[in-house]
This record gives structure tokens, C-alpha cells and sequence, in this order.
């Protein structure tokens, strides 16, 4: 078996500011308090906490509430102070924390979906809480109200979940694969389109409303851009990560793409360059460098008394060549393969040390990321994972 391909090197690493520890269970979802020197995460051991930084320097829970069921997911709104959290048994419970962030008080609860919730969204210019489940079910409700909106059912259930504000169309991303947009009215939705480029099931989305782009993170290991705003239905493939991409944050100012991933990797890309879609693969019965039979080429082989050769791509040019005419591994950043891949002979030739500049940098977290929250204020990044840490980084040497 070949061996991993591995990234290059981090020349400029991001810095652990802190851990927090103390959960039982996986910690699913956490997010930064804004302005306040604060975490808040949920986790299967059924806890919601509010973490605060202690003048020891270390972070000490203000907020400990056990709630009926595994916490599956979470959505934050700062403004408000409203924290909506997903639970394993499909309900959606909304809490109103208070100002020192010291209580925490219900407000209602939600029967949103007949399982468990995978990704909530509450959307404070339209009062709507936003949801998907296992249940293959994408619902929304009114949250004055508490009244359920509509529905729509997916082709499996749902991880990926984003909203445009000024269109009121919702990305929703299935372990099918598949992404569905949807144009939201008060109680009514349509279908916009479905889009399917992922080998694996869609794991994470995030969406850039200013360049209008959408990011899809698969378990395939996976990213693809889609250009919704552009119209010309450019997608662009990122190869990044050695296992699945389980979650994505975008800095806008700065149009850097933060990924990360089960292999512990943390992924800046830099989107502010003119990137190539990575060409679609030809078919072909012999080498189309060498002419050389495949070995399903029957004829071929026959006439020319010659044995059948296995088929290969160039990641390049997308041309089917034999493994003599394609000996030769290249990185080719601005088509997203930031590790070496398979290119065929001319190809290699013709790419310049400037053509494979890494457009990415790579960092270890040293742990299997389950969700991530960028504050771009302040430049931090925090990352949980299976191992029941939460962690903060400083971004800002890297994220500039």
C-alpha cells in the first residue's frame, strides 16, 4: 500500500492559548463568547456549559446544566444572548443566558424532528430557528411564536446547514452527498436545485455571502467551492486532509478558509487567488500517450500481441494514460492538490516551481476534530474533539 501523503510543513503555526477539559463525553459543538473571555459547549454527556476564564488563567464552568439528553448541536447568537441546543431525541430547548453569563433560563422547547438533531441555525433577522435531523428532515420554526413553518425532507440525513440572509435560500448538505438549496418564504418553501460533487457524504458547510461562495466539507476528505453567485457554475476541489473533513469556518476579511478535519489537521487555505477546476477525466480504451491497450482492450491487445496495461488520470489534464506515461508526482496548489499527485510525463514538465507554491498552510491539533468556531475579532480559533478537549488558539500569525 502506498504510503500517506503528507502536507508541507507549517511555517507559521497558530498558538495553543488554553485547554478545557472536564467533559465526560465527546464534546460536539463549542463556541467562542464574543467579548467576554468565555466558551460555551454542549457534549453527549448531556451537559450544557458556560466556561470563563478564572484569574488562574484557566477555565472554570459559570453555567453547568444537565439536560434530558445527549447535546447534539448548538447555534449562538450574541446579540441576543439566545442559545439554541439540539438534542438526540429531536428536540430543539432555547435558553436565555444572562448578562454575567452566570444563569442560564429556558425560554421554550421545540419537538423539531423524530430524531436526533444534527445542525441548528437561529436566524435573527427573520425570528426563524432553522434545523436539520437524522430523521431526513430539514424543518423551520418561528421563534416568537414557537410555531413550526414548514418542512422539507432530504435524501439522508442532514450535517451541513447554512442560510443567506438577503436571499432566504438555505444550503443543506446530506450523507448522500448531495447539496439541496432551498428558497424560504414565511411558510412555504421551494426547490431551487440539488448539486452532487462529492464521493462521500457532505459533512460540513460554510458560506461566504460577500463573494456569494459555498464550501462543502466531505467525509470523501474532500472540500469543493461552488461559485453560487458567479452564475458559471465553476466548482473548485481542495485535497487537504488524510481523513474526513468534519468542519469549516471562513475569515472574510482576510478570504481565508479554515478547515479541519478527523486526522487532526488544521487546514488554512488562502481563497484571495485565481484557482483552476481540476479537469473532468477522459475515457479511453488505450494510453493517450503511448497507445498502449488497457487491459479490458481485448482487440488491441490481440492485434498488436501486446498485454493490457492499467488505466491511470493525470490530475492535470484529466487524460487516461498507462503508469510508464504518468511515473511522476506533482503538488499542483491552485487546482487544490496540495499534496503530490498523480501527473503524466509532459504535465510534469510544464509545471513551474511557481505553480506549486503552496496556497495552504497545515498545522496538527493532536486531536480528532469534531466542529470548529473562528472569532475574527480577536483571531482565535476553537476546536473540539473526540478526545473531550476543547481548544484555543491564537490564529492571528497565521490568519493575516
Amino acid at each position: 500500500m502506498a504510503a500517506e501523503p503528507q502536507p508541507k510543513a507549517l511555517t507559521r503555526k497558530p498558538l495553543l492559548l488554553n485547554k478545557v477539559e472536564g467533559s465526560q463525553e465527546v464534546v460536539n459543538m463549542a463556541a467562542i463568547v464574543p467579548k467576554e473571555d468565555g466558551v460555551i459547549s454542549v457534549s453527549e454527556d448531556r451537559t450544557v456549559r458556560v466556561w470563563l476564564k478564572r484569574d488562574s488563567g484557566q477555565y472554570w464552568p459559570s453555567i453547568y446544566h444537565a439536560m434530558p439528553s445527549p447535546c447534539s448541536c448548538m447555534s449562538f447568537n450574541p446579540e441576543t444572548r439566545r442559545l439554541s441546543i439540539g438534542l438526540d431525541n429531536g428536540t430543539i430547548s432555547e435558553f436565555i443566558l444572562s448578562e454575567d453569563y452566570n444563569k442560564m433560563t429556558l425560554v421554550k422547547s421545540y419537538q423539531a424532528h423524530q430524531s436526533r438533531v444534527m445542525m441548528v441555525l437561529f436566524v435573527l433577522e427573520m425570528e426563524w430557528l432553522l434545523s436539520t435531523g437524522q430523521d431526513k428532515h430539514f424543518t423551520w420554526h418561528c421563534s416568537e411564536s414557537g410555531q413550526r413553518l414548514g418542512g422539507y425532507r432530504t435524501s439522508a440525513g442532514a450535517c451541513g446547514l447554512q442560510f443567506d440572509v438577503e436571499t432566504r435560500h438555505v444550503f443543506v448538505g446530506d450523507h448522500s452527498g448531495q447539496v439541496t438549496i432551498l428558497k424560504l418564504e414565511q411558510e412555504s418553501c421551494s426547490l431551487v436545485t440539488t448539486f452532487k460533487g462529492h464521493t462521500g457524504g457532505v459533512t460540513a458547510l460554510c458560506w461566504d455571502p460577500i463573494q456569494r461562495v459555498l464550501f462543502s466539507g466531505s467525509s470523501d476528505h474532500s472540500i469543493i467551492m461552488w461559485d453560487i453567485g458567479g452564475r458559471k457554475g465553476t466548482a473548485i476541489e481542495l485535497q487537504g486532509h488524510n481523513d474526513k473533513v468534519q468542519s469549516l469556518s471562513y475569515a472574510h476579511h482576510t478570504r481565508q478558509l479554515i478547515s479541519c478535519g478527523a486526522d487532526g489537521g488544521i487546514v488554512v487555505w488562502n481563497m484571495d487567488v485565481e484557482r483552476q477546476e481540476t479537469p473532468e477525466w477522459l475515457d479511453s480504451d488505450s494510453c493517450q500517450k503511448c497507445d498502449q491497450p488497457f487491459f479490458w482492450n481485448f482487440k488491441q491487445m490481440w492485434d498488436s500481441k501486446k498485454i493490457g496495461l492499467r488505466q491511470h488520470h493525470c490530475r492535470k489534464c484529466g487524460k487516461a494514460v498507462c503508469g510508464k506515461c504518468s511515473s511522476k508526482r506533482s503538488s499542483i496548489p491552485l487546482m487544490g492538490f496540495e499534496f503530490e499527485v498523480r501527473v503524466c510525463d509532459s504535465c510534469h514538465e510544464s509545471i513551474t516551481d511557481e505553480e506549486r507554491a503552496p496556497t495552504a498552510t497545515f498545522h496538527d491539533s493532536k486531536h480528532n476534530i469534531v466542529h470548529v468556531h473562528f472569532d475574527a475579532t480577536r483571531g482565535w480559533l476553537l476546536t473540539s474533539g473526540t478526545d473531550k478537549v476543547i481548544k484555543l488558539w491564537d490564529m492571528t500569525p497565521v490568519v493575516s
